[in-house]
């Protein structure tokens, strides 16, 4: 089994107001972690991160916390694909443990990546039933906070998500229409529809607001606020609204589009993503 010490160096670079960006210890953490996903190439056996006692804490934290939270505010198609992952809760999860239980379950791979990547790599790679996913942890002094994705979001958000076969279905899905929008300006719009779904979509289940997307499902601050009517507006479910609708990924999202159930949200964003190409953004938007 190969470790994160047989790769070659890799410098991460974070601003200034990273909450880990003048610990000298953290960043030379995250330099070696980032070591694991800039030597991995597809097919190679992934490397194994020696995580140390205080990330391993984290998780544990985070984990904990984000578990009791979900039986009460998380989509039961969310609730599906965690009960068959079955993530560990007292340590940091393997890669390589996650991605050999997901591909069992939905044939979805999970690949390493030293950090953020070009947006139509990420979304390209889910054409190809690929996930790629950062491995470090976020800072131990802001546990339920991150502002970039790490492997709390990227795992307890996204794969399990993708250890659901609906849910891995659409993942799929959205990443061949990815692949068909050629210009900047259709991409664009294909992922702000992304986010406001995949990532911050909500769905109304047994008459309460349910939280449907990775960005929520992983944030302590995002699902203590989505349903809170004081904090955030829902909008109803509309396609054309959220490709349109700014964003700012530093802050907790004000505005969240809401389909009526999951049933709603899924047939209508596989019938988006099946058709989807440059001119769709000026078609439903008319």
């Amino acid at each position: 089994m190969s470790t994160v010490a047989d790769v070659t160096a890799f410098d991460v670079s974070l601003p200034a107001d990273h909450p880990g960006a003048h610990d000298p210890a953290y960043r030379a953490r995250r330099d070696t972690i980032a070591r694991v996903g800039a030597a991995y190439r597809r097919g190679d056996p992934i490397p194994d991160v020696e995580y140390t006692d205080e990330e391993h804490a984290v998780w544990a934290r985070v984990q904990a916390e984000l578990g009791a939270l979900h039986r009460t505010h998380a989509c039961r198609a969310y609730l599906r694909g965690s009960d068959a992952l079955v993530l560990p809760t007292d340590r940091v999860p393997q890669l390589r443990e996650v991605d050999e239980r997901v591909h069992a379950l939905t044939g979805f791979h999970i690949d390493p990546v030293p950090g953020l990547v070009d947006t139509r790599t990420f979304y390209g790679a889910l054409a190809e039933r690929r996930f790629l996913a950062t491995q470090y942890i976020r800072h131990h002094s802001v546990p339920h906070y991150t502002p970039e994705p790490d492997i709390i979001h990227e795992i307890i958000g996204h794969a399990n998500m993708l250890a659901d076969p609906e849910l891995a279905d659409l993942y799929e899905a959205a990443g061949h229409a990815s692949q068909r929008a050629r210009t900047p300006e259709a991409l664009e719009f294909f992922s702000r529809v992304f986010w406001f779904t995949l990532e911050f979509g909500v769905v109304t289940e047994d008459g309460w607001p349910r939280a449907f997307g990775a960005g929520i499902l992983s944030s302590f601050g995002e699902i203590h606020t989505y349903a809170d009517p004081l904090l955030v507006t829902h909008r109803p479910f509309d396609l054309a609204a959220m490709g349109s609708h700014d964003y700012d990924i530093t802050q907790y999202q004000p505005v969240l589009f809401r389909a009526d159930s999951t049933e709603r949200l899924l047939a209508d964003l596989h019938a988006f993503f099946a058709d989807f190409d440059d001119e769709t953004p000026e078609r439903i938007s008319r």
